[in-house]
C-alpha cells in the first residue's frame, strides 16, 4: 500500500509557516544590512517596497499552485512550462541554497550563544535544537504545525512591542524617514531586502497537506504583508537607537539593540526571541524542503528512500532525517568558517533569480495550457507576471554586481545540479521506473484420471 500524506493544515499554520521560514536571526543582520544602503532612516522605504515586490511573485506562486497543487512546488511549474532540465536543476540549486539559509541562520544563533553560555560549545545546543525540531516533524505535521503557530506569532507580538519601545524612547527625526539617498543605494537596499521574505513561497509543497489549496495562496499574501510591517518597524527601531555603523560591525544586532532600549531584561528577552526565530527558521523548513524532496523522490528524481513516509505519523521521515544531517554539517561548516554573509547574499540572487522565473512560468503556462483548471488567476493580464518577471531580474543582477564572489558560487553550485540532472537523474529513472517482472504461474492442464 502507497502512504500519502494527510490534508490537516488551515490557513493559520499556513501563514505561521510561511512567515516563519522568513523570520530568521539572521534576518536581523540582513535588516541592518538593508539600512546600511538607505540614508537617514529610511529604511522601512526598502522594506515595504520590497515586500510589495514580493506580493508579485506571490500572486505568479498562487496562479501557478492553484493550476498544480503538488508539494513538487516549482520544479513542477518550471517543467510544465519550460523544460524538466531546467526545473529540476533550479530547484536543486534552490533547496541547497535555502539550506545554506539554515548555516547563515546558526552562525547567527552562535553568536547569540557565545553572549549566554560563553564557556560552551554552540554547536552542542545548535545540535540539540535541530534534534528537537526533527523529532516534532517526525511525529506528525499537526504538532510541528501547532508548535510553528505559537512560536511566530508570539514572535511577531513580541518584535512589535520592543520596537514601539524602541522608537518611543529615542523618538525619530521626521525628515529622515523620506530621505532614502541615491538611487544605486535604493535599488540594492531592495535587492538585499528581498532576502527578508526568502522562503515565503516554500509553503506550496504543503498543497498536498491543507484542507483546502486556497489557503496556500491566502497564507502567502497575509505572511507577506505580516513581514513587512514588522520587520519595517523593528529595523527602523534598531537604526534609531543604535548607531548603523555599530550594528553593522555585529552578528548579533538585535541583541545590542534590546540592551540599548531596555539593558538587561532586553538581553534575555532578546535572546529568548532569538532562539524562537531560529526554531521557526529550522521547523518551517524541515516541513517544507522534506515536502519537496519526498515528491522529488516519488516521480524518481531523487533516491527512492526519501519518498518513504511513516505508517503512523504519515510523515516523510527518510527525508527529515537526512535534512537533518545535511543541515548539522552546513551549519558546523558556516559556525567554522564564519562566512555567512556570503549565504544571505546567495540566499537573495537566488530568490530574486526564482521569482523572476516564476513570472515567466506563468505567461508560458497559461500559453501552453490555456485549458488548465485554475481556481485563482492574477488580474491584469500578463502585466502582473511581466513585471515579476523584469523587476527580479534586475535585482538579482544588483546583488550579483555588488560580489562576483556570489556569482561564482551560484554558477559552481548551477554546474554540479546540471551534472546530477544529466548524468543521475537518467539513472535513477531507468533504475525505479523499470516494470518489475512478475512471474507467470504455470498453466494447469487437467487430466483424465482414467488415461
Amino acid at each position: 500500500m502507497i502512504l500519502r500524506l494527510k490534508r490537516v493544515l488551515s490557513l493559520r499554520t499556513v501563514v505561521a509557516a510561511s512567515a516563519g521560514l522568513t523570520f530568521a536571526s539572521s534576518s536581523f543582520v540582513a535588516a541592518v544590512q538593508v539600512a546600511g544602503f538607505m540614508a537617514g532612516d529610511s529604511v522601512w522605504l526598502a522594506i515595504l517596497t520590497g515586500g510589495l515586490l514580493c506580493l508579485l511573485s506571490a500572486a505568479c506562486f498562487s496562479e501557478l499552485n492553484a493550476a498544480l497543487p503538488s508539494a513538487a512546488g516549482i520544479r513542477l511549474y518550471f517543467g510544465r512550462a519550460f523544460n524538466e532540465k531546467l526545473a529540476l536543476t533550479v530547484a536543486l540549486l534552490y533547496m541547497a541554497v535555502l539550506l545554506g539559509v539554515i548555516g547563515a541562520e546558526s552562525y547567527v544563533l552562535a553568536g547569540v550563544f557565545k553572549e549566554v553560555f560563553p564557556g560552551t560549545t554552540s554547536l552542542f545546543w545548535i545540535s540539540l535544537m535541530l534534534l528537537l525540531v526533527t523529532a516534532m516533524n517526525i511525529r506528525g505535521i499537526k504538532i510541528a504545525g501547532a508548535f510553528q503557530d505559537v512560536f511566530t506569532y508570539g514572535l511577531v507580538l513580541s518584535l512589535m512591542i520592543m520596537s514601539l519601545i524602541g522608537i518611543s524612547k529615542f523618538g525619530i527625526e521626521w525628515q529622515s524617514l523620506v530621505s532614502p539617498g541615491s538611487p544605486t543605494g535604493i535599488i540594492n537596499a531592495v535587492a538585499v531586502g528581498v532576502f527578508l521574505f526568502v522562503g515565503f513561497e516554500w509553503i506550496t509543497p504543503l498543497a498536498e497537506e491543507v484542507i483546502d489549496n486556497k489557503v496556500i495562496s491566502r497564507g502567502m499574501f497575509l505572511a507577506i504583508g505580516l513581514l513587512s510591517i514588522t520587520y519595517a518597524l523593528f529595523t527602523l527601531s534598531m537604526t534609531v537607537s543604535v548607531d548603523k555603523q555599530v550594528l553593522q560591525a555585529s552578528s548579533v544586532p538585535q541583541i545590542l539593540f534590546a540592551k540599548a532600549v531596555l539593558g538587561e531584561p532586553g538581553f534575555v528577552w532578546m535572546t529568548i526571541l532569538s532562539l524562537v526565530a531560529s526554531i521557526t527558521t529550522f521547523n518551517a523548513g524541515l516541513i517544507s524542503v522534506s515536502r519537496f524532496m519526498y515528491a522529488s523522490a516519488r516521480e524518481h528524481v531523487l533516491p527512492q528512500v526519501f519518498a518513504r513516509v511513516s505508517a503512523r505519523f504519515f510523515t516523510p521521515w527518510a527525508a527529515i532525517c537526512f535534512l537533518f544531517v545535511a543541515s548539522f554539517v552546513i551549519s558546523a561548516t558556516v559556525v567554522l568558517t564564519g562566512r555567512y554573509m556570503v549565504l544571505i547574499n546567495m540566499a537573495a540572487a537566488m530568490e530574486s533569480i526564482v521569482y523572476a522565473l516564476v513570472g515567466l512560468a506563468v505567461i508560458r503556462l497559461r500559453s501552453k495550457e490555456p485549458e488548465l483548471s485554475r481556481c485563482y488567476r492574477v488580474k491584469g493580464g500578463k502585466l502582473v507576471p511581466a513585471a515579476c518577471f523584469l523587476i527580479f531580474s534586475v535585482l538579482a543582477v544588483a546583488v550579483l554586481s555588488t560580489n562576483l564572489l556570489i556569482a561564482v558560487y551560484l554558477l559552481a553550485g548551477l554546474i554540479f545540479c546540471l551534472a546530477y540532472v544529466l548524468f543521475i537523474v537518467p539513472k535513477l529513472k531507468k533504475k525505479y521506473a523499470r516494470p518489475k517482472q512478475t512471474r507467470r504461474r504455470p498453466v494447469r492442464t487437467e487430466t483424465n484420471n482414467n488415461n
